[in-house]
């Protein structure tokens, strides 16, 4: 058995605490530590290197992921890794003295359908008095399935199942997505002995209505995995019908007091008082105005008691200080149309999303492909996306596909350009176009026989296994017959594009041929076989 721990990071503080609890077990025994440490930081531009991290038995190593949100880091972790298991922790957990330990102790011979274990979670409850609204929702961790606090997978199931689905921009719900996965898969998830601790942190005034962007969230479950997700996962009810009809009243009767504000304030008619007609219009508006406010009485009403009511079940529990009772009243007003907002904004982001279809690893060759072919180029400015390319790759990240270039240049062979200038490069076109999740070139020439130059499978091999998927798993698009080729050795599913340099008879033998990248990306996302 081995194993790697994964710890995405913001660069919180609390990191440190983390790693030095890891590595204090370790060194405390008894049994085997984790095979290393990977620490995957998601800022999108560090300013500053990380903190040193304490030393210990386990090696710890720094990668980057730009960004991309927990679950693009965790698949950056995990991929690296080259362990039977790999173990998450989130960056603000304090794991036990005998962690390492237990954990070796709960992945011990665990039966081949066992694919993943979840370690125990405690909250530290509050001294001397009742928890508050925030820490009553972090003591809710303790009962949850999954969480990636502490989980562990067998890596060859997270390859299977294709990780993290990246389109879970936050720390939310992409846990549960991938269990769900898994266990639709017929594999099992149980929990073991180990534990850590969950302190509450700080969150601001307003932490409960920016928890709201979970509603988002939630449209993405619904879509992925149907109206059942919620008690496959474990999850209560949830109060979106309260929060609808909350904001639905309140919006009522602020549209019916506008009303009868602009009845009241409506001009006098310029017509002779004596006129019959003006007298009905008057009584006509009068009594509109006061049906208006009634109703926005009414409405104003209703609005009030589902307030007061959802206010008052946040503040029955908890220590009823002035400042709770102030921080509940004020955001019980807020979180039901902040709830539903997101919740329109989620069904409008996420109307296409569905379970993936194609292939999830999809490889692009580069000159010609992604950019302008600019013969032994390795000048970044020369550098020059394709029509539609970046709308192309951003469809394909939106579906959590996994992208990554694999690119002959045999000019550093030749000495037109060195290593370094194809680095510069492709930088430029990670910084146009990217992020991508993998870079493979080839810097021999075609004399070299090598077995990573197109129409040789290496690269493509080398990108499949960095990105945690076989190759029979990926798709690669290129411009040239050598690159559906390439795929075809590696066991992959290969589509060209041709361009003017395309050969008719590599157009012929292409088992399948589209005219644009859009085209192309449309192809693999629909799951279709072979045109």
């Amino acid at each position: 058995m081995s194993c790697a721990v994964v710890v995405p990071t913001i660069g919180r503080a609390s990191l440190r605490a983390v790693l030095e609890a890891v590595q204090a077990s370790a060194a405390r025994g008894p049994g085997p530590a984790p095979d290393e440490i990977i620490v995957v930081d998601d800022r999108p531009r560090p300013d500053a290197p990380p903190p040193p991290f304490p030393a210990g038995p386990v090696d710890v190593r720094v990668l980057r992921s730009g960004g991309r949100g927990p679950a693009a880091a965790r698949n950056t972790g995990w991929r690296a890794a080259a362990t039977e298991w790999v173990a998450f922790l989130d960056d603000d957990v304090v794991p036990g003295p005998e962690w390492t330990a237990k954990l070796a102790g709960d992945l011990a011979g665990l039966p081949a359908d066992v694919a993943g274990t979840q370690g125990r979670v405690t909250v530290p409850a509050p001294d001397g008095r009742r928890p508050t609204d925030l820490e009553r929702g972090t003591a809710g961790l303790a009962s949850a399935r999954w969480i990636t606090a502490d989980m562990a997978y067998r890596r060859d199931v997270l390859a299977a199942a294709g990780g993290f689905d990246e389109r879970f921009r936050r720390a939310y719900r992409e846990d549960a997505d991938l269990a769900l996965r898994v266990l639709a898969a017929g594999h099992r998830l149980v929990r073991g002995g180990r534990e850590v601790a969950h302190p509450v942190r700080g969150a601001g005034f307003w932490a409960s209505v920016r928890a709201q962007a979970g509603n988002a969230d939630d449209v993405l479950m619904w879509r992925l995995h149907g109206r059942g997700w919620r008690a496959r996962a474990g999850e209560g009810r949830g109060m979106l019908r309260h929060h609808l009809l909350a904001t639905g009243a309140g919006l009522l009767a602020l549209a019916a007091a506008q009303a009868a504000l602009a009845g009241r304030r409506a001009p006098e008619p310029t017509v002779p008082p004596s006129i019959a007609l003006t007298r009905n219009r008057r009584a006509a508006a009068h009594a509109g105005g006061g049906t208006a406010a009634a109703a926005a009485a009414g409405a104003g009403a209703v609005w009030l008691a589902l307030t007061a009511r959802f206010a008052w079940t946040r503040v029955r529990p908890g220590p009823r200080t002035p400042g709770e009772i102030v921080t509940m009243a004020v955001t019980s007003a807020v979180i039901p149309p902040a709830a539903v907002w997101h919740r329109l904004r989620g069904l409008w982001r996420h109307r296409r999303a569905a379970a993936w279809a194609g292939s999830r690893v999809v490889l692009f060759d580069r000159d010609d492909t992604l950019i302008r072919d600019v013969p032994y180029n390795g000048d970044p400015a020369r550098v020059e996306p394709v029509r539609g390319a970046r709308q192309a790759l951003d469809r394909l990240r939106s579906h959590g596909a996994r992208i990554g270039v694999v690119s002959n240049q045999s000019g550093v062979a030749g000495g037109r350009i060195t290593i370094a200038d194809v680095r510069a490069v492709n930088a430029r076109v990670d910084e146009l176009l990217g992020p991508f999740d993998a870079w493979e070139f080839c810097p021999h020439g075609p004399g070299d026989r090598c077995a990573c130059r197109k129409p040789a499978p290496g690269m493509i091999e080398r990108a499949a296994r960095r990105l945690g998927a076989p190759p029979d798993a990926c798709t690669v698009v290129g411009d040239i017959g050598a690159d559906v080729e390439a795929a075809a050795a590696a066991g992959a599913r290969g589509i060209l594009v041709p361009t003017g340099r395309t050969r008719p008879a590599e157009i012929a033998r292409a088992r399948e041929v589209v005219p644009t990248l859009a085209a192309a990306v449309a192809l693999i996302l629909e799951g279709r076989g072979p045109r």
